[in-house]
């Protein structure tokens, strides 16, 4: 299994960046390596300390891109579109499956495709709230217009 790379927020806003393998949402912490060397110590992280787990694409990012935390109204997206607002009054929007307070923790896929955050796996305990958003209302013109259906 190859390592993954990560960005750990932790409830402090200290920030860690590494990689793991064979996360379990389920488990009370898991382990980040600083670098993928033969032999590199990794470091435990406890569920209870973090806000979120990013699963990046790239270690560096790119500082120019601005991402959206939020939907456009023409995005097209899979899954239910969702807005958490942590307790630290970081607010994101992404697609989710569901939120279960008494679970560890969900998934979220971020609102903006180019986004430098594959998914994102937010910890229960961090969320000050959680709501799914409206679908977009079917517009049947929209629909005539692009599919030839009248």
């Amino acid at each position: 299994m190859q390592p993954v790379k990560v960005v750990v927020h932790y409830l402090d806003g200290k920030l860690l960046k590494g990689y793991i393998q064979g996360f379990n949402e389920n488990a009370p912490f898991f382990y980040v390596l600083m670098d993928t060397t033969p032999g590199a110590k990794p470091l435990m992280v406890k569920m209870t300390e973090i806000k979120a787990l990013f699963f990046v694409k790239s270690m560096d990012g790119n500082r120019d891109y601005q991402e959206r935390k939020q939907f456009d109204e023409d995005d097209k997206v899979q899954g239910r579109k969702a807005e958490v607002v942590f307790k630290d009054g970081e607010v994101l929007q992404g697609t989710a499956a569901g939120y279960d307070r008494n679970r560890t923790g969900f998934y979220l896929i971020p609102a903006d495709p180019g986004s430098n955050n594959s998914r994102i796996f937010i910890v229960a305990n961090s969320v000050k709230e959680f709501k799914f958003l409206p679908a977009a209302p079917f517009n049947s013109a929209a629909l005539k217009k692009t599919s030839g259906w009248t």
